[in-house]
């Protein structure tokens, strides 16, 4: 295959891209990378998926396919980010942006999730003051 000026053949996807579709890298002949952006983005990922969480790419398809494509939480959303117990590592479902990041600022906490879900419902959360400096949460 001849390979115009200014272009690489990427050796993942069998593709001949331009320059600028290429990471650079020193010590390659060329300068360039092996693979071309597109496919070491998506070998990132799915290298990300397996360190991170122990799952392949399939296996989550799988989970979001189980939720019915939707975040398990909202159930609008689209489910993209894999949602962990940062305790014991162990996977929970696939969420929205909204919803994980929800999750990860309240601390992972559920009786935090508890507090904050009375709180949107109307419930005020208001501890009692039983004596000065000492106060009785409601139970």
């Amino acid at each position: 295959m001849e390979v115009p000026t200014g272009c690489k053949l990427c050796r993942q996807c069998g593709e001949v891209k331009p320059h600028s579709e290429w990471h650079k890298n020193a010590s390659a002949s060329d300068g360039l990378s092996t693979r071309c952006k597109a496919c070491r983005a998506v070998q990132g990922r799915a290298g990300h998926l397996k360190r991170a969480y122990g799952l392949t790419e399939a296996e989550r398809d799988a989970m979001i396919a189980a939720q019915g494509g939707v975040c398990i939480l909202c159930q609008e959303s689209l489910a993209e980010h894999v949602d962990h117990d940062h305790q014991t590592g162990k996977v929970r479902g696939v969420l929205c942006f909204g919803c994980n990041a929800g999750i990860g600022q309240l601390k992972d906490r559920p009786d935090v999730l508890r507090r904050a879900a009375a709180y949107v419902e109307g419930n005020l959360w208001k501890p009692t003051i039983v004596a000065q400096g000492v106060y009785r949460q409601p139970s």
